[in-house]
């Protein structure tokens, strides 16, 4: 899948392997193997078929989903679908508790 960022720092955590945009270091890693899962999938099934994922629609945002990336923090994604290409848009790191 084609993946695009909204924040520019998410980006650079992802491509730089010393920039950390102030994320603690298990979480920096926990996004970059996140982001290596997103990448290899063909589409958002590949996402509901690994339950440690736990890939779930948000109530407070229909058009966008999460991705666990540990107890307490989420990645927030939302799917573009274009004519033949699905894109991962990455919208940002939340704390959900």
């Amino acid at each position: 899948m084609d993946v695009r960022f909204e924040d520019s720092d998410l980006e650079r955590v992802e491509r730089e392997a010393n920039f950390t945009a102030k994320l603690s270091p298990a979480l920096v890693k926990a996004f970059r193997k996140r982001m290596q899962m997103v990448r290899a999938a063909h589409d958002e099934r590949d996402f509901y078929a690994m339950k440690s994922l736990h890939y779930e629609q948000l109530k407070s945002n229909p058009d966008q989903h999460s991705m666990r990336l540990n107890d307490q923090d989420r990645l927030v994604i939302e799917l573009e679908r274009g004519s033949e290409t699905k894109t991962v848009v990455v919208v940002g790191i939340e704390d959900y508790h």
